[in-house]
């Protein structure tokens, strides 16, 4: 039997020699998702910073350096945890990536996620939320367990939208906020597990 990551690296190389992502262009890689594709969580940001076109890994810059202080606080190790992005390439300058961009990295997406079936999914800011979520905001939903039927992932899916880490970096009470909603992780596993 194919394991899940076995399934990720064929996906993952399918999609590095078809996505039609304009940022490929620009974009040093394609910065895959990385982590334990057995993983109960998913973490999902927006898209590659610098560190990340450079490195091909999903949070290491200081956004990265803090989300991993965060799970560490919750119990957690980096290894056992699963991060992605809604768009696997670096936008110019790291600007917000345009509707498009987001379209052609969506069925990537769609299908890493199926493939991991996680029991929550984490949003880290707001794009990644707006992806499953189109009319929230996440000033009023962070923190908060959502529970939603997405029809290109099957059943009900957990998710817990939270700020992004780089937000937090440059604002103090958005950092306590973060830090605080973090520490809602195991307790919303928890919760889905007695759902389940």
């Amino acid at each position: 039997m194919v394991s899940k990551q076995e399934q990720l690296d064929i996906l993952n190389k399918y999609w590095q020699e078809n996505c039609t992502c304009e940022l490929r262009k620009t974009a040093t890689q394609a910065v895959f998702g990385n982590g334990n594709a057995e993983s109960e969580i998913v973490f999902i940001g927006e898209a590659p910073g610098k560190k990340e076109d450079e490195g091909g890994i999903p949070f290491v810059g200081a956004a990265g350096k803090f989300l991993d202080e965060m799970v560490e606080n919750i119990g957690m190790k980096r290894e056992n945890i699963y991060i992605t992005n809604i768009v696997k390439y670096r936008p110019p300058n790291n600007r917000d990536p345009e509707p498009e961009e987001k379209e052609a990295c969506n069925e990537w997406l769609i299908t890493e996620l199926k493939i991991i079936s996680p029991k929550l999914i984490v949003f880290l800011g707001r794009h990644s939320m707006l992806r499953f979520f189109p009319t929230e905001k996440i000033s009023e939903v962070h923190g908060k367990l959502l529970i939603k039927k997405i029809p290109e992932l099957g059943n009900k899916q957990a998710f817990l939208p939270l700020y992004h880490p780089a937000a937090a970096l440059y604002n103090g009470g958005m950092r306590e906020t973060l830090i605080k909603d973090f520490k809602k992780i195991p307790k919303a596993l928890e919760k889905i597990n007695q759902i389940q």
